[in-house]
């Protein structure tokens, strides 16, 4: 089990780590383009046409997230998930997405964005590969039921989007993803995962008013403590599977 989390660990860490270079390539508003040069100018070049490496500039400058922040959390979502889920098939299944989770997340902390070539695809590829892991001996879940609870969620969130101005549609296309994960342990677990989400972001928007910073008019990134409730969700509903 140390093994795992060991590996679980280097894999979030080594990922992370890639994470502030696309993070501030898509931390735009929706009528910009993805950014294609470093804040000094220098275009974005190398692999995968600028979109993978260090967030290092031609000049040696660091932009975007800190890359220790990035890195030190895919790391600590990844060495939670293998401690507590241990060798089941959907580990794998959650380790792989737990990334792009951390780049959502980090996209909209920055610019109360979630793009649709991040979310959209990710919810094709989480149902993807849990119809995998669900043929797979040891698994613990439904693949009907993380099917049936990403379009139900979403659903629930675009009437969110319909009747409150905090809710914007990018939360209501994530929560294709927040489903699909939340569903696979039934349904019990999507709304322990959806509250735990509304919670987070609560205690958040009070933080944000306690200190000056916000009122009640104000508009928050509801994608990060949705992403972090839904962990939590994951978490709970593999110890009672």
């Amino acid at each position: 089990m140390l093994i795992i989390v060991m590996a679980a660990v280097l894999w979030g860490y080594g990922t992370g780590v890639l994470i502030p270079r696309p993070a501030y390539r898509f931390s735009v508003s929706p009528e910009e383009s993805w950014r294609s040069a470093c804040p000094a100018g220098h275009p974005l070049t190398g692999t995968g046409g600028g979109w993978l490496g260090r967030a290092r500039c031609a000049a040696g400058d660091t932009y975007g997230p800190s890359t220790l922040a990035t890195a030190a959390g895919a790391a600590t979502v990844c060495a939670l998930l293998a401690a507590v889920i241990r060798p089941r098939p959907e580990l794998v299944v959650w380790l792989l997405i737990a990334p792009a989770a951390v780049l959502l997340a980090t996209v909209d902390f920055a610019a109360h964005r979630l793009p649709d070539v991040l979310s959209l695809p990710l919810a094709a590829a989480v149902l993807l590969l849990l119809a995998v892991a669900a043929v797979l001996p040891g698994s613990a879940g439904s693949w009907t039921s993380a099917l049936l609870g990403s379009f139900i969620l979403a659903a629930c969130y675009f009437v969110l989007f319909l009747i409150s101005k905090g809710f914007g549609f990018g939360d209501v296309k994530l929560g294709l993803v927040l489903g699909a994960v939340l569903g696979w342990y039934g349904w019990a677990i999507v709304l322990v995962g959806t509250f735990a989400g509304y919670l987070f972001g609560a205690l958040y928007g009070i933080g944000l008013m306690l200190a000056g910073r916000a009122d009640r008019t104000s508009r928050i990134p509801f994608g990060p403590f949705l992403l972090a409730g839904t962990l939590a969700g994951v978490l709970v509903g593999s110890r009672v599977s």
